[in-house]
Order: structure tokens, then sequence, then C-alpha cells
């Protein structure tokens, strides 16, 4: 079991929000609880309308659906937002090359599954330390994982927004999954790139070890990315097992 809490925003310098969260700590389906974060790209109406939209076909796929596993879950509305979303690019020249992120994560038990598309980011918060979980679908990425460009140069790289992988933007896209057995004091992170453009690691530590509450947390990283500049939406997730429900080590 989950507690969750969520803050998005659209930031100082953006005219709409196409940022999408939806959290829910009940059971939605045959998942016995979801987090969803996604960022839209395209133009003023076509990255809005990716993000939510991605998400309603998610949550509606997972509702009806009578597949138990949660990966083959999740696969399969994954890809059938992106099939749904490309369709409606081909139909509509206003949506023509939208695209979303997408960070989903639901906790089964004691382990923790997360799918990912493009570079949204889910982390974990254990002990003192912050550690990326998933793997970011961008070009400066790439870059760095073959060792041509160092996480320094990566933080003003002209090319730092191009991702490399969007559902909705291809006929077909793969999320990445990973799996984190999670301990009862763990803090999980999920966020757009207008929180991690904004605030270093540490700073986001900091924040969510001084608040007393992981809503005063949500709200404090909102507002700090927003006076470190604001320049995207930022849109943050914060959520930890309710007590009892980890994996002591």
């Amino acid at each position: 079991m989950l507690e969750a809490c969520f803050v998005s925003d659209i930031g100082r310098k953006r005219k709409i929000n196409q940022d999408s969260v939806f959290i829910t700590d009940k059971p939605l389906g045959n998942i016995p609880n979801l987090l969803l974060l996604a960022d839209g790209m395209g133009g003023h109406k076509a990255g809005d309308y990716a993000s939510r939209t991605a998400i309603e076909i998610i949550k509606n796929e997972i509702n009806v659906s009578t597949e138990t596993d949660p990966v083959k879950l999740l696969t399969q509305a994954i890809e059938y937002a992106n099939l749904k979303l490309y369709e409606k690019s081909l139909q509509d020249v206003n949506y023509s090359g939208m695209g979303t992120t997408l960070v989903a994560a639901c906790l089964s038990g004691s382990q923790l599954i997360v799918a990912n598309v493009g570079d949204s980011r889910l982390y974990l918060i254990r002990k003192n330390t912050m550690v990326q979980v998933t793997r970011d679908h961008s070009y400066v990425a790439e870059m760095i994982r073959n060792g041509t460009l160092t996480m320094e140069e990566a933080k003003n790289h002209p090319k730092k927004n191009y991702i490399t992988r969007a559902v909705g933007a291809f006929a077909r896209t793969t999320a990445d999954f990973f799996y984190v057995d999670i301990l009862p004091t763990d803090i999980i992170l999920v966020c757009s790139d207008g929180l991690t453009n904004m605030l270093e690691d540490g700073e986001i530590l900091s924040v969510v070890y001084q608040e007393n509450s992981l809503p005063q947390a949500c709200l404090r990283l909102v507002r700090e990315a927003n006076e470190n500049g604001g320049i995207d939406n930022v849109s943050v997730i914060l959520a930890r097992p309710i007590s009892g429900k980890g994996v002591e080590q």
C-alpha cells in the first residue's frame, strides 16, 4: 500500500501546462495502486492533449483488462495509448508530431514495478541518498552513456531536451521496466524535467527530509523550482509505503 501526493504547476515561462499526473493508492482494475506522470510535447494543443489522453487511455485500459500480471498489463496499456495517439497525429494536422513521456509505477507487495518512456524520471530516496531508477531516453543521455559527453556538459547542451523515445510519436514504442525492493523508510519521487532542470539532487533531498509531510515537500519542491527560474512546467509525485509494507534488509 502507498501514501502518495502530487503537485503539477505551469511554471513561470509557459502558457499552458503540458504535464499530466494521476495517482491512486487504491486498486485500479488488477493493479493494487498506480502512479502516472506524463510530460507532453508538440504544439500548444498537442502536448497537453498527448499527456492527458495517454494517462486517460492507460487508466481505462488497466481498469477493463482481465490481465493480472502488472508488467503485461502496463505494457498493453502503454502500447494501446501509443497507437491511439499516433493515429490521432496522422488524422489531424493540429496534432502532428505530438508525443509524451511517461512514467508508470505500482507497488506490488514489497516490489516497486516501474515503466518508463522518455526523460521524465523516477528516483528512489533512501537513507539520505537519491538514486535515479529510470533511464532517460534522450539525445544527451545516450551521449553520456557512450562516453562522448560528461554530466556537466549535458546540463547546458543545446539538444538537452531532445528525447529519443515517446508515447505517440511513432507507430510503435517500447517501455523500459525496472524493479525495486522497497523498504519501509523509502520515498519514491516521480517528476518531470521541470524539477530536475531547476534543482540539484542535493537540493531536492534537503527539501524532502526537511518537510514534515509529503504534501508539504511537494509544494516546496515546486515552489523552489519556480524560484530558480521555472522555465518549464513542473510536476512532482512523492510516495512511500504505508508503515510495515516494505522489505526489511
